[in-house]
């Protein structure tokens, strides 16, 4: 088909002549079209994201064209019509395409203050700052909104910029209070202005007033000030201002890198002063002062070094700790005036039990401490209480056994050393089945649980009978409550089974509600979103909530079902018949009470535990309410206990099993399932007596996990579960064997390894003693505090030395693992240094320079504590914004569409409408069929004399039109039917037939065309 036909495809030849007049419709419309959307953009109250959108209204000439050659089959007035619609319809589209925005003009000013409460501001400086923020938002415009955020090396939203009393109800700085957990321990400004201008709402004008001393120690401000300009958001600031000129500090505390046993070696502590001045200098070994009396000190300006003697008699780990206590007057501030640091001593490798501090039953571990004594091992017991809380502190250690212990005994701090001890270090790592143990202690999505080569959820075809959770949170009546409970409430849900069901109800801004209703643990990562943005209220009664949870857990087909309420006890007390349904249910409730305000709010709570078999919670301090929690969980985990017999059979050949032919029977397990997808030695299977062949789970597994190896032998070691194991002959040759497997393995290297901090740099040197002289590709591994994980290639700088850096930028324990690798060598060696406090105290004036940076480029203002609200909010001017309106587009569109379709299909009568409405003359409506039945017969009548009356032909000079009689034979005397071309309705023309006519002469012309 050529391009001329395709042309005449799309646009056929037109039927008659076109006119302007047959124009006039398309440009009326275009013209009202384009002048409404002209008006309504330079009147500033739309406007469109894409306005070369509009060039598709070229269509709308294709709709008219074919609209007046009437090719849509509808007379000129319909066709009219239909045009219209059409038109609107296409222009609402083109509209639609282009994005159509609402655009708001408003004079409203929003201010967020930023104030920061890192720790190199005074807490009398913060205090001045939170009395500003009271006053000028008490004596804001009432049409102005306002809210603050603290921040330090991390940024929490205090109050959002809501349109209420705010500042009516902080005129007092006491009643503002911190209910967020701000890590105070650098100054990331960034990161506050981030977060400020996040929660400023885009139809106001915004602003933020930043209450800072500008020492940032983290972030970088160029491209959060871009962000800023690009909103048109000002930032004025309020120095704070401080300059410390007496101070005094200890720098670093060096201490020797190797040392030799019964040799002395000497710490030295390098002081750095503005002046020169005089002190005493404590050194303590392990926590124990090394001299009997403090060491009398001078220093002068600038950088002193003082030297001590050390003696080392024994291998271990040392920790070494200097304080500085200068003259009275002389210091500006004393958190500065400490430095720690280490030395390992490699000696005998030693096995740590860690055992329940709460059991004072050793028979988890006594005979199994016998069996590595007997394998010629050191070993050491302690409980959790007293379990190392940096990995340094663990070096001594080739393998360390959990015995029985639950999750909750340990903190987050000792088990994150705990893992960083095995990836880093190499040191070895079993947990022994137990009650306490795996699933049941509580290790579900742990730290500990991303160690093991097994995971806490069931992952075989195995029914286990489920339980159900319900958490109610009335939390918001204590500081910082809201921010522990979704903290605890997310590690109370990660301690259950994938299958376990868990909801959490509060009362919010709707009323009591659930945050999330009865969900299967297994889908924590969509809770946790709904757990952070929870708005948790002043409940003013328990019954509305609790009977919300039991609703919920009747629904459930869990076996087990519990509830757990925290609270200050003071909602109106639950009634009677609830409590019934409760006992009635077997659904136990436990009670946390948390800073009530009277005896009776706790007599409240105790009595709801007691009488559904619950417990009771009293504690101190908030930081007991993670391990409750915990503990509470943990009572739907007992189902993972499989207290019957099993044969342990092999699974994996391994060198723990070498020369034992056969294994006892064990009385329990705890069930776990292999990690997927991963390089684990399955040693043991159990199997129990009456199972299938493919009923198996893991009793032994060993894997590999960083520069350590773990294992979990999830029966027991001990009497418990073990019975005919520990009087077995082989219980000792199995132990050596197993401990020997994933225990660390010292080699003697080559390299080593000098690090320190300076400058807030962290330095690394590596050299290269090794008896030939080689190229080393060396990189090193860098751990720190807050989860930083870093890989720092080593540069050659001399001879067989390799040097590196990275940044330093909070306190606490640096862990460096360097490897050197040339050819078939690989050579490893570890290292690491101490921050004893944050670099925040290094500070001793503020930073104007930053506060200017930032002032001026975002055209703001330099306030003080004189400032007025005034100041602050009448500097404005209005602001244009803008917000998506394509749902008033859509519903245009979804109302055009039918119109069009029943413009072209629907014909009405006007006529009859109008006499419906009372318009023009009334119908006889009463008599229409007897109107219609006197047509019909009158119509009759004519038909049947036309029949029987003929023409007369001309003759004799008579007319031709003059009827004559007919006479009718016999055979004619019966009327004969008429043919369709005698009847009048087909001798008129009808639509239809007009319209077939036209096709055919259409057909006619184009074939006539194509010849």
């Amino acid at each position: 088909m050529t391009f001329k036909q395709i042309v005449k495809r799309v646009f056929p030849a037109a039927r008659h002549r076109v006119t302007w007049i047959d124009a006039l419709p398309l440009l009326i419309f275009l013209s009202c079209y384009a002048g409404i959307l002209s008006a309504l953009s330079f009147s500033d109250r739309l406007t469109f994201s894409h306005p070369w959108a509009f060039c598709w209204m070229a269509v709308s000439v294709w709709v008219w064209w074919m609209a007046i050659n009437g090719w849509s089959g509808l007379n000129r007035r319909r066709s009219t019509q239909s045009l219209i619609v059409r038109l609107l319809l296409v222009g609402t589209f083109v509209a639609l395409m282009a994005g159509p925005r609402s655009v708001r003009t408003s004079d409203q000013i929003s201010v967020v203050y930023a104030v920061d409460i890192s720790e190199s501001i005074h807490p009398d400086r913060v205090t001045e700052a939170l009395n500003f923020v009271a006053t000028t938002t008490a004596e804001k415009p009432s049409q102005d909104v306002a809210g603050w955020i603290a921040f330090g090396s991390s940024a929490a939203v205090e109050v959002p910029p809501i349109q209420t009393a705010f500042g009516s109800t902080m005129s007092n700085p006491d009643d503002i209070q911190f209910n967020s957990r701000v890590d105070r321990d650098a100054t990331n400004i960034e990161n506050a202005l981030s977060l400020a201008a996040a929660i400023l709402p885009e139809d106001t004008l915004g602003r933020i007033v930043l209450i800072s001393d500008g020492s940032e120690t983290s972030g970088d401000l160029k491209s959060v000030l871009d962000q800023l300009n690009s909103r048109g958001i000002s930032v004025d600031v309020m120095p704070v201002k401080y300059n410390y000129t007496d101070e005094i500090w200890i720098e670093r505390l060096d201490l020797p890198q190797t040392v030799k046993l019964g040799e002395p070696y000497e710490a030295s502590v390098v002081i750095s002063s503005l002046k020169p001045g005089k002190g005493r200098l404590i050194i303590e070994e392990n926590g124990e002062p090394i001299t009997d009396e403090p060491i009398d000190v001078e220093f002068s300006e600038g950088k002193s070094r003082v030297d001590i003697p050390i003696y080392l008699r024994t291998p271990g780990y040392y920790e070494y700790k200097a304080k500085l206590i200068p003259e009275e007057g002389t210091d500006g501030r004393d958190e500065n005036n400490e430095a720690v640091g280490y030395i390992y001593v490699e000696g005998e490798g030693k096995v740590l039990i860690v055992a329940d501090p709460l059991r004072d039953d050793d028979r988890d571990f006594e005979r199994l401490v016998q069996a590595i004594q007997e394998g010629e091992r050191a070993v050491e017991v302690v409980d959790s209480y007293k379990f190392p809380r940096d990995p340094l502190s663990l070096l001594p250690y080739d393998c360390v056994i959990f015995a029985n212990v639950p999750n909750d005994a340990f903190d987050e701090v000792q088990l994150q050393a705990m893992r960083d001890a095995v990836f880093n270090q190499g040191t070895g790592f079993l947990m022994i089945g137990g009650e306490n143990s795996f699933g049941p202690g509580g290790y579900h999505r742990s730290i500990v649980e991303e160690t093991l080569p097994v995971t806490m959820d069931i992952t075989k075809k195995k029914i286990l009978p489920k339980g159900a959770l319900a958490i109610i949170l009335h939390t918001c009546e204590f500081p910082e409550g809201n921010t522990w409970a979704k903290r605890i409430t997310k590690q109370a849900i990660k301690v259950l089974g994938k299958q376990d069901e868990v909801g959490v109800i509060a009362y919010g801004p709707g009323g009591e509600q659930w945050i999330f209703e009865l969900t299967p643990a297994g889908e924590y990562d969509s809770m946790v979103p709904k757990i952070n943005a929870a708005a948790i209220g002043d409940m003013p009664a328990f019954g509305p909530t609790m009977q919300i949870g039991l609703d919920g857990l009747k629904k459930s087909d869990a076996a087990t079902k519990h509830m757990i309420i925290i609270s200050d006890g003071d909602p109106q007390l639950a009634p009677p018949r609830l409590m019934q349904d409760f006992i009635k249910e077997k659904v136990s409730i436990s009670t946390v009470a948390i800073f009530p305000h009277g005896g009776t709010e706790i007599g409240t709570l105790r009595n709801i535990a007691n009488a559904t078999e619950g417990r009771y919670y009293f504690p101190a301090d908030p930081n007991e309410l993670p391990s409750i929690f915990i503990k509470e969980a943990k009572t739907l985990k007992r189902s993972m206990i499989q207290e019957k017999e099993i044969n342990p059979q092999v699974g994996f050949p391994s060198p723990v099993l070498e020369g034992i032919p056969e294994l006892p029977k064990l009385s329990g397990f705890v069930l776990t399932s292999l990690k997927e997808n991963a390089l684990t030695e399955n040693v043991l299977f159990a199997v129990p007596d009456d199972a299938a062949e493919e009923e198996t789970d893991p009793v032994l597994a060993i894997w590999r996990y960083g520069l350590g190896t773990t294992a979990a032998f999830t029966s027991s070691l001990s009497n418990q579960w073990a019975s005919d194991w520990v009087d077995w002959e082989q219980y000792t040759a199995f132990v050596k064997q197993l401990l020997i497997r994933i225990s660390r393995v010292e080699k003697a290297g080559q390299l080593r390894m000098w690090t320190y901090n300076s400058g807030g740099q962290g330095v690394i040197m590596v050299e290269d003693f090794h008896p030939e002289e080689d190229f080393l590709d060396v990189a090193a591994k860098v751990s720190g505090p807050g989860g930083m994980e870093l890989t720092i290639p080593l540069k050659q700088v001399g001879p067989r030395r390799y040097q590196g850096t990275f940044p330093v930028a909070d306190k606490g324990q640096f862990q460096v693992t360097a490897l050197g690798k040339s050819g078939e060598r690989e050579d490893r060696v570890h290292g690491g240094f101490i921050v004893s406090y944050s670099p925040e105290f290094l500070k001793f004036t503020s930073n104007m320079g930053t506060l200017q940076q930032i002032k001026e480029q975002t055209n703001g203002e330099e306030l003080d504590s004189t400032t007025t609200a005034e100041q602050i909010y009448n500097r404005r001017s209005p602001k244009t914004s803008s917000k998506p309106v394509f749902d008033w587009f859509l519903i245009a569109i979804a109302c055009l569409i039918p119109l069009d379709v029943a413009v072209r299909r629907v014909q009405l009568d006007w006529v009859a409408v109008m006499q419906a409405l009372g318009i023009g003359r009334k119908a006889e409506t009463t008599q229409t069929m007897g109107a219609l039945l006197s047509r019909k017969k009158e119509v009759g009548e004519k038909l049947k004399a036309q029949a029987e009356y003929k023409p007369t032909p001309t003759a004799g000079g008579k007319s031709p039109y003059i009827q004559q009689p007919v006479k009718r034979t016999a055979s004619e005397s019966k009327p004969k039917p008429k043919t369709p071309e005698q009847t009048p309705e087909s001798q008129a023309e009808t639509t239809t037939s007009r319209l077939l006519a036209i096709k055919r002469k259409r057909s006619e012309n184009q074939d006539e065309e194509e010849t």
